[in-house]
């Protein structure tokens, strides 16, 4: 888990144009839904193809808010990056031929294909046969095309999500960046997110408190949600 956290200049900057640094007080469970982004083996498993040592750091508290929201009736979703389809096409070229070695484009595509044994979600995790899945084929869960989770989640009238998983400043802050901008009211759970730096993890800390959403620990989120 990371131990950095977003310095007070930034804190005392965004609170200054916000108000406050902390703008949801309280969690309706009916109206939330608690978003678990890529916590797959591929990511969290030690010497996986992507791995993200810290990820592994974030399981616990990940399992406590998965506990929470469940407690409160609030629905879990857990997201899986799956990025080929049944003929092994993927859907994203831009990314593979332009932002990734052939070598590195290929390991990313077989690790989280579907029938890859690293597309599953990671061990330790607090899986329960209630909760719902999601498969995405993009950074963000919520650009046009990448998943069916706007859908489910307005279906049930969720209009407020509590972002963890990994990785903080690629899937989660993407994810948090469109939600925001498509009428979600955004928690973004830095204790519960990881990145493979800690410098990268606090710069997407800073990108999503100063516009997109509330930054705030476990700690907080369950007290809010119960």
């Amino acid at each position: 888990m990371h131990s950095v956290t977003i310095p007070d200049t930034f804190r005392e900057k965004i609170a200054r144009r916000r108000g406050r640094f902390e703008i949801f007080d309280r969690l309706d469970p009916a109206r939330t839904a608690l978003i678990v982004v890529d916590m797959q083996k591929a990511f969290v498993a030690e010497g996986a193809p992507v791995e993200v040592p810290l990820a592994r750091g974030i399981i616990a508290n990940v399992n406590r808010l998965a506990a929470a929201c469940r407690a409160a009736g609030a629905p879990l979703v857990w997201i899986r990056t799956t990025l080929t389809d049944e003929t092994g096409a993927h859907p994203w070229p831009v990314f593979f031929e332009h932002f990734n070695t052939p070598e590195s484009g290929a390991r990313l595509l077989a690790a989280l294909s579907e029938n890859s044994p690293w597309h599953g979600l990671a061990d330790g995790l607090a899986v329960e046969p209630g909760d719902l899945h999601v498969s995405k084929n993009r950074f963000s869960c919520f650009i046009q095309g990448a998943s069916t989770l706007d859908m489910v989640l307005r279906s049930r009238g969720i209009d407020h999500i509590i972002i963890c998983g990994t990785l903080t400043n690629r899937c989660c802050e993407s994810t948090a960046r469109d939600a925001m901008m498509i009428g979600y009211r955004v928690v973004f759970v830095e204790d519960a997110n990881a990145a493979v730096t800690d410098e990268e993890h606090v710069a997407a800390l800073i990108n999503v408190a100063a516009t997109f959403g509330d930054v705030r620990r476990t700690d907080d989120v369950v007290g809010m949600i119960g």
